[in-house]
């Protein structure tokens, strides 16, 4: 394993892939890695029952980030779900709204997210807040663009009075290289683990299982997901 960067490291992790590789490219990185996650009563809190399996395993299977990985932090933000008012948060039909924006966009919910990751690393004395929030592959989401999150690294640093890095990995990836990503960081092992063991499904639906994964097969979530899996295995020649 590499000199690690010294800095210490907070991650935004739901349990997903997204946020699965972006722990894991923080743990190739830095000397310390905790993780937050968030209960916001989404529909797909199947989710948050992921996180830990997914921790214990790249702790398992991956014993050089086991030495840097750190504690894991579970905030109750219930009061998205009552301002929300997404499908994400209410059992609706997903769907495209008059403003362009599909009703699964959650308003506010990244910005929240950053603040309340930055007040937790403050107290724990974490220096880098990651994300896997992407323009490249996402659903139109404003507070997913590169703009709005160098915009929160400022205003998280201000506030703070202390130096505070927001980074994205995946903000310029397609969702192929994404997976990519996670082949090029640990391997097949890892691309296996994201399969078998994180969750995108809008649904919180578990019960079919896809090569690239647990899902409905249907939601936005799984669609894209599904389709960058096959694009990355078409680029490897494997499909």
């Amino acid at each position: 394993m590499s000199a690690a960067d010294p800095r210490r490291a907070l991650v935004l992790f739901s349990g997903g892939q997204d946020s699965t590789v972006c722990l894991a490219w923080a743990l190739e990185r830095f000397e310390h890695v905790e993780t937050v996650g968030f209960d916001y009563r989404q529909r797909h809190r199947i989710e948050l029952d992921c996180r830990q399996t997914v921790r214990r395993e790249l702790a398992a299977q991956f014993p050089r980030w086991a030495l840097r990985l750190g504690g894991d932090h579970l905030l109750d933000l219930a009061l998205l779900a009552q301002i929300g008012d997404s499908a994400l948060t209410t059992e609706r039909a997903i769907e495209m709204q008059a403003n362009g924006l599909p009703n699964t966009f959650v308003p506010g919910r990244n910005l929240l997210f950053l603040s309340f990751a930055a007040a937790l690393a403050y107290r724990r004395g974490l220096n880098v807040l990651v994300g896997g929030m992407c323009e490249t592959d996402y659903s139109g989401y404003p507070d997913c663009r590169d703009n709005t999150l160098k915009a929160m690294q400022l205003a998280l640093s201000l506030g703070l009075d202390t130096p505070l890095t927001v980074e994205t990995p995946l903000m310029f990836l397609t969702k192929a290289q994404t997976w990519g990503l996670a082949d090029a960081l640990g391997g097949t092992a890892l691309n296996a683990l994201i399969a078998e063991h994180t969750h995108t499904c809008y649904l919180g639906e578990r019960g079919r299982r896809f090569d690239w994964g647990y899902g409905c097969g249907e939601c936005p979530a799984c669609q894209l997901r599904a389709a960058g899996h096959a694009a990355w295995r078409a680029s490897r020649g494997t499909a």
